[in-house]
């Protein structure tokens, strides 16, 4: 497999229509989401009821549509997180994590999506640590180990935890979620214990293309650029992978090393795990584009529905083209400071410095059986 830096050479079979480019059949599809009890309906998909009314200003609640998130919280939805997951599982060498951890005692994963499924995983690898997943949308699994609880939260208000609380905090594909990411940064650095590690995963919404298959003003293009205008109009940024070192360094975290990762969009690759990484992420493209970019487009962009069918059918017929070698940018940033720890571009483990005073008394939230978290401190603080 090539680094992230190296250009990825294409397969010249892949220009062949007749090749096989599918990785699921309708029979291998399953849904891991379970029922919720907080939901409105909006062209034909379902979302989270969580308010959103202190976190958005007056104007962009009205945009985005008050008390609403963007991506969908359906069966469809939380079916494509299970495949997001397998894609960074693949592209990890079937790690959920890199940073060097021991026997953790608490655990927070920030944003646990409709499925839950990366907290579900660590904890059964492991079974003696505390984990609390948060996430808008209630989310109740009948599976889930007795080591995790899930509650709804915003990750953009205020954290009631106890200062140096946790020891790993897992952050994956937040983009367009927050409004203040240097806030949810300090947060996360002043409830981090001595020595304790964040882990951030992030995707570029910005395909682009080694060999000029890509070129401006293509539907490749057009596509990258709304997610981005959208982001900028509802006042949270699509760009938090491009963004994410200089910010967390600002928090106070320290020696960033950065790890780069292509994802292919089809198997256009010669080399055979990016190939793989390419069916999977063509599939995560194909089932997850209306998500995507429904609420957003209809909500923000005031397009009508039948102006973004007619679109996701036009961007479809792009994605198929073989003409086109696009690949999305996954980046990990790691940051050590004293022993070892990681930031994040796409997946990144950090660690605070050791220089921290006792915790104090834990808050209470609502919990369901699950968790969820959020942030906010000014710059200046104590460490």
């Amino acid at each position: 497999m090539a680094s992230g830096s190296d250009p990825i050479s294409v397969d010249d079979a892949y220009q062949d229509e007749s090749s096989d480019d599918s990785i699921l059949g309708d029979s291998s599809r399953r849904s891991l989401v379970t029922s919720i009890d907080q939901y409105r309906y909006e062209n034909g998909r379902r979302y989270h009821a969580y308010s959103m009314s202190d976190v958005l200003s007056p104007v962009h609640a009205n945009q985005l549509g008050e008390g609403q998130y963007w991506a969908p919280n359906d069966a469809q939805a939380a079916s494509n997180e299970s495949v997001s997951h397998h894609i960074f599982l693949l592209t990890l060498n079937d790690k959920l994590f890199v940073a060097p951890l021991k026997n953790p005692k608490r655990a927070l994963d920030i944003g646990a999506g409709s499925t839950g499924i990366w907290a579900l995983d660590f904890a059964d690898q492991f079974p003696s640590t505390e984990i609390i997943a948060t996430d808008l949308s209630p989310i109740q699994p009948d599976f889930a180990p007795p080591n995790i609880r899930f509650e709804i939260d915003d990750c953009c208000s205020e954290w009631v935890y106890p200062k140096n609380y946790f020891d790993f905090i897992h952050i994956r594909q937040l983009y367009a979620s927050v409004a203040d990411w240097p806030a949810l940064y300090r947060e996360c650095y002043n409830h981090l214990a001595p020595g304790g590690y964040i882990e951030q995963l992030e995707i570029s919404v910005t395909p682009k293309s080694d060999d000029g298959s890509l070129e401006p003003g293509d539907m490749w293009d057009e596509c990258s650029k709304l997610a981005i205008e959208c982001g900028e109009r509802f006042g949270k940024t699509f760009l938090i992978q491009e963004r994410m070192k200089d910010l967390i360094t600002q928090a106070g975290f320290v020696d960033v090393v950065e790890l780069k990762y292509k994802w292919p969009i089809g198997a256009w690759s010669t080399d055979q795990k990016l190939k793989d990484l390419g069916k999977w992420n063509m599939h995560y493209w194909n089932e997850g584009l209306e998500g995507w970019n429904i609420a957003l487009l209809t909500r923000v962009m005031g397009w009508s529905y039948n102006q973004v069918k007619e679109w996701n059918a036009k961007m479809r017929l792009t994605m198929r083209d073989r003409r086109y070698h696009a690949y999305q940018d996954v980046q990990k940033r790691s940051i050590r400071q004293e022993t070892l720890g990681l930031s994040i571009h796409v997946q990144t483990p950090l660690r605070r410095p050791r220089r921290i005073p006792k915790v104090s008394t834990i808050g209470t939230r609502k919990q369901i059986p699950g968790l969820f978290a959020a942030l906010a401190r000014p710059k200046g603080i104590s460490k």
